[in-house]
C-alpha cells in the first residue's frame, strides 16, 4: 500500500494523520497546545512545543497503524498560518515565544502604515489589508522589542518563518528554510503576483531580506527528513496554511468552488482560478496553494473566534465540562430566545474587520438560561460564516461571475448538525459535508502525493472527493434576512 504521512500543525493542537492512496484516513495522533496570554489581546505559543508535540504525534500516528517511515511515500505539511517565529540560524534556538495569528499587539504599528497611506499599495501588492493578523507586522514587533534581535537580524543571524518553515527547519535538521507561496503569501511582504518578496515591502517593515525563506510551489519537494527523527528519510512532498489546504482537500480546484473550515475561527475560501480579484466587500485576496509556476487565487474571509466560543463556555463561563456537550446544550432549547452573542474577543475580523470590537451579549432577560446562551454562541459561528458567503457572493457577482451555489464544509465543528443545519438556513443554500472531514490534513496529504507521484493530477483527486451529508435550507428566505439584520445590529452594538 502506499501511505501519505500529513502533518497538521494547528491553533490549539498538533496532529498527525496517516492517510492510504483513497485519501483515507488510517489513523490519528494529537496533542493540545498550551496557550500563552501574557496580557490582554497578546497570544503567544512555545516553538520547542509546536516542535515536540508535532514530532510525537508523528511516531504515534505511524505506530497505532503499523506502518514504519520506510512505506511513507511523503509527508504533507499544513499549519496555522501568520503565526510567527524567528530563530537563530546556528542554534535553531528561536529568540521569542512564537507570535499566534489572532495575536493584536503590531496595531500600532498597522494604524502607523494606514496612516501614512500604505493600504492601497499593500492590497494591490499581496491582497492584503493591513491587519496586526498578518506576519509581517508581528516580525517587525520582534525585531523592534526583543534585546539585540534587529542587530543579529542585520548580521544575517536570523532566520524569519510561518509554522510550516519551523517546522521543515526541525524536520531537516536545520538543512532547509523554506516554506510555500500559499503561506508566504500571508505575511504583507510577498508579492503574490511575481511570487516573490518584495523589496518594497520589505522595506516599508524594515525586515532584512536574509531573515526570509526561500518560497516553493504548494506541491514540491523540500527536502527530506533526518533519517533518526522517524527511522528513515521520508520526503517532504506538499506544504500549505491550513486554510487553502482545507480548499486543496475539498477539491476546490476551479473558480467559483467554495469551502468553510470551523475551527478555532472560521475560514471561509473561494477559488478564483488565475484571476487575482479584487475584493468590495471586505474580503481579501490570497494565494491558492499551487501545483506549478503558475500563480492561483482565492477570495477568503477570516472569522477570529468560531469553535473557541465553545472552549470560552467551557473554561472561561464553566457552562459545560467538555466541548462535546454544547450541541446537547443547546439543542435543549428550541432557539437562542432572543440572545445574540458577538464573539468579538479579539476584535472583528471579514467583512467588519473591526479591531477594536469587544464580545458582547444582548438580548438578555430574567427567562436567559445557559442553554439559551450556548445555543447563541453556536449561532454565532453560523451567522459570521453567513456575513463572510454574502461579501463573497457580492464579489462573484461583480466579478462577472454567478452567485455561490452551495458551500462545503469541515473542520471540527462541522460534526455538530445543529449548526450545519442553522448555516444552510441563514445562507439559502446547501451546505455539504464531505465523507473525510480532515480535509486540512488531506490537502496536505494530497499535495505531497502529486509531488512525488502518487496522484497524476487534481482530476484524479476530485474524483476522490464524496459528499456525506447535505443539509437544506428550511427557513424561509424573509425569515433568515430578518435575523441576518438582527445580527447586524448585535455588531454594530460590539463595535461601538
Amino acid at each position: 500500500m502506499t501511505y501519505l504521512l500529513a502533518l497538521d500543525q494547528g491553533t490549539s493542537s498538533s496532529r498527525s494523520i496517516v492517510f492510504d492512496a483513497s485519501g483515507q484516513a488510517l489513523s490519528m495522533a494529537q496533542q493540545e497546545l498550551p496557550q500563552i496570554y501574557p496580557q490582554p489581546g497578546w497570544v503567544e505559543h512555545d516553538p520547542m512545543v509546536i516542535w515536540q508535540t508535532q514530532l510525537a504525534t508523528a511516531r504515534e500516528a505511524l505506530a497505532k497503524v503499523g506502518v514504519t517511515a520506510r512505506q511513507v511515500r511523503a509527508i504533507g505539511i499544513t499549519n496555522q498560518r501568520e503565526t510567527t517565529v524567528v530563530w537563530n540560524r546556528r542554534t535553531g534556538v528561536p529568540i521569542h515565544h512564537a507570535i499566534v495569528w489572532q495575536d493584536r499587539r503590531a496595531e500600532p504599528t498597522c494604524a502607523d502604515l494606514r496612516a501614512r497611506g500604505m493600504a492601497a499599495m499593500v492590497q494591490a501588492k499581496t491582497g492584503l489589508v493591513i491587519d496586526a493578523y498578518f506576519s509581517g507586522t508581528k516580525l517587525r514587533w520582534l525585531l523592534d522589542h526583543v534585546p539585540g534581535a534587529r542587530a543579529q537580524a542585520e548580521a544575517g543571524e536570523l532566520a524569519f518563518g510561518t509554522i510550516d518553515s519551523w517546522l521543515i527547519w526541525q524536520l531537516t535538521a536545520g538543512a532547509v528554510h523554506a516554506t510555500d507561496v500559499s503561506n508566504a503569501s500571508r505575511t504583507l511582504l510577498f508579492n503574490v503576483h511575481s511570487n516573490q518578496w518584495d523589496t518594497e515591502l520589505l522595506h516599508m517593515l524594515d525586515i532584512p531580506h536574509s531573515m526570509m525563506p526561500t518560497v516553493r510551489a504548494s506541491s514540491s519537494l523540500f527536502g527530506e527528513t533526518s533519517p533518526a527523527l522517524l527511522g528513515h528519510a521520508i520526503l517532504i512532498g506538499g506544504v500549505a496554511g491550513d486554510q487553502q489546504s482545507a480548499l486543496f482537500g475539498q477539491a476546490c480546484f476551479k473558480a467559483g468552488l467554495v469551502k468553510n473550515t470551523y475551527g478555532t475561527g472560521c475560514f471561509m475560501l473561494m477559488h478564483t482560478g488565475a484571476t487575482f480579484q479584487t475584493s468590495h466587500n471586505g474580503l481579501i485576496t490570497t494565494s491558492a496553494a499551487q501545483t506549478g509556476s503558475q500563480p492561483e487565487f482565492a477570495l477568503e474571509g477570516s472569522v477570529f473566534v468560531g469553535g473557541a466560543v465553545v472552549q470560552w463556555l467551557r473554561d472561561g463561563l464553566h457552562a459545560i465540562q467538555s466541548s462535546s456537550e454544547v450541541e446537547a446544550l443547546a439543542q435543549s432549547v428550541p432557539d437562542s430566545g432572543g440572545v445574540m452573542m458577538v464573539p468579538a474577543f479579539t476584535g472583528l475580523g471579514a467583512p467588519y474587520w473591526q479591531p477594536d470590537a469587544r464580545g458582547t451579549i444582548t438580548g438578555l432577560t430574567r427567562g436567559s438560561t445557559a442553554a439559551h446562551i450556548a445555543r447563541a454562541a453556536l449561532e454565532s459561528i453560523a451567522y459570521q460564516s453567513a456575513a463572510l458567503l454574502l461579501a463573497m457572493s457580492r464579489d462573484a457577482v461583480q466579478g462577472g461571475g454567478a452567485p455561490v451555489a452551495e458551500l462545503r464544509v469541515d473542520g471540527g465543528a462541522c460534526v455538530n448538525d445543529l449548526l450545519m443545519q442553522f448555516q444552510a438556513d441563514l445562507l439559502g443554500i446547501p451546505v455539504v459535508r464531505p465523507a473525510v472531514t480532515e480535509t486540512t490534513a488531506l490537502g496536505a496529504a494530497y499535495l505531497a502525493g502529486l509531488a512525488t507521484g502518487v496522484y497524476r493530477s487534481t482530476d484524479e483527486l476530485a474524483e476522490l472527493w464524496r459528499a456525506e451529508r447535505r443539509f437544506l435550507p428550511t427557513l424561509a428566505p424573509a425569515r433568515a434576512a430578518e435575523l441576518m439584520a438582527r445580527w447586524e445590529h448585535a455588531v454594530r452594538q460590539a463595535v461601538a
